[in-house]
Formats: structure tokens, C-alpha cells, sequence
């Protein structure tokens, strides 16, 4: 299992993030497939069903056997038993939507990556007193790029990932990027319904792609 400074170096290196759920694990295994065809090789499954934990050990098998190099994280991590329940299941690593220190602990002392979700410098000074050197903020587009730049300087040791509203376009990725952040997170502006309920892993492939190197040209 990879230690905490190999997941986060890896996230930041790659700098988008993948997030999805689907309530059916083939068409969950069919997306994580597209996704590492198309360059990725860190993920975020979510926590946000009740198939979550059964498709997610599917997918931890399959990546384990035909994806080398994939870090497979889990997110909508709200409190330590569901930490726990995934860890137990091969979690790379652990995003949550808030600032939780029970989730921090157990995560922590499995020795893997902890991103807690954080909206106020209250939120990230208490993610950082926990531990944390990297955390997900969280709606962005409610907060905007702005709110980046007033908070960087503040914690020059932290880096950030903004989550929610990111969008697969230069305009918007320039933004985030030019106001301080570390990497985006990106759930249905890059994997919709449409695309998974259509099983169009050529098109989600193309666009991860195309994503990726996006990210790239604008770093």
C-alpha cells in the first residue's frame, strides 16, 4: 500500500482529480477503465449510494489485477466507521466533504492520505492542526477563485484542491489555477449521466484525455 506522501504526490503531480458514483459496479468498473485509458491514475469513487462499498471492492479487485500505478481513493467519508469500512477495503486514500478529526485519526494511524473538505480559514487552520497538507475546498463555485487568494498566504504549507463547479474549459481552469490552487477535482463536467448511462467510455476516454492535458498546458 502506497504511504501518504506517494498518494499526495501523486494527486498533485496529476493535478485533476476524477470523482464519480454509479449504483452499478460493471458500469462503475467501465468508467474507472476509460479514466485510466485515458491517462489517469488517481480516482475518487464516492461515497453516495448504497452499492458504494460493494462496487468499490470490485473496482479495487479489477484496478489491482489490470491497472498498474492506480490510486483509488474514496470520498463522502463523513465519519470514522466509514474510514474505517473503506480502508478495510484498499482506499488509497480518504476525501471528506467537512473538516472531521475522528475521520483524521483513523486514516492517520492506517498510514494512509487524509483530505478533509474545508469552506472557512477556521476549516483550514483546524485541517491543518490535525495534519492535513492538503485539503479540498469545498463548494467551489460558491466560493470562487477569490476566496484562493485571500486564504493562500495564510497557510503557505498547505496546498488545495477546489471541488464543485470546476469545469472542463481553459477560461475556468485558468482561474482556479492562477489563484492558487494545486489541482481540481472534477465529478459530471467531465464523467456525466449521459456518457454512463450510454456505457461511451471512447468519449469519456477522449475527454479525459483532453482534460489532462489542458491541465497541463495551463500549469
Amino acid at each position: 500500500m502506497p504511504d501518504q506522501q506517494t498518494v499526495r504526490a501523486a494527486i498533485l503531480e496529476q493535478k485533476l482529480l476524477p470523482l464519480y458514483y454509479h449504483d452499478s459496479a460493471d458500469t462503475s468498473i467501465q468508467v474507472l477503465e476509460a479514466l485510466y485509458a485515458g491517462g489517469i491514475r488517481c480516482v475518487e469513487y464516492t461515497n453516495r449510494g448504497a452499492a458504494a462499498a460493494a462496487n468499490f471492492k470490485a473496482m479495487r479487485a479489477v484496478a489491482t489485477e489490470r491497472m498498474p500505478g492506480l490510486l483509488l481513493g474514496i470520498g463522502t467519508i463523513k465519519n470514522a466507521q466509514q474510514a474505517e469500512q473503506y480502508l478495510s477495503l484498499g482506499a488509497d486514500f480518504i476525501i471528506c466533504p467537512s473538516m472531521n478529526a475522528d475521520v483524521a485519526s483513523v486514516t492517520n494511524a492506517a498510514g494512509r492520505l487524509w483530505i478533509p473538505g474545508c469552506m472557512t480559514p477556521t476549516e483550514i487552520a483546524d485541517a491543518e492542526n490535525a495534519g492535513a497538507t492538503l485539503v479540498k475546498i469545498f463548494p467551489g463555485n460558491i466560493l470562487g477563485p477569490a476566496f484562493i487568494s485571500a486564504v493562500r498566504d495564510l497557510f503557505p504549507g498547505m496546498k488545495f484542491l477546489v471541488t464543485g463547479g470546476v469545469e472542463a474549459e481553459a477560461k475556468n481552469l485558468e482561474g482556479w489555477f492562477r489563484a492558487g490552487v494545486s489541482g481540481v477535482g472534477m465529478g459530471s463536467k467531465l464523467i456525466s449521466k449521459e456518457l454512463m448511462e450510454r456505457g461511451d467510455t471512447e468519449s469519456l476516454k477522449a475527454a479525459t484525455t483532453r482534460t489532462l492535458e489542458l491541465v497541463r498546458q495551463i500549469q
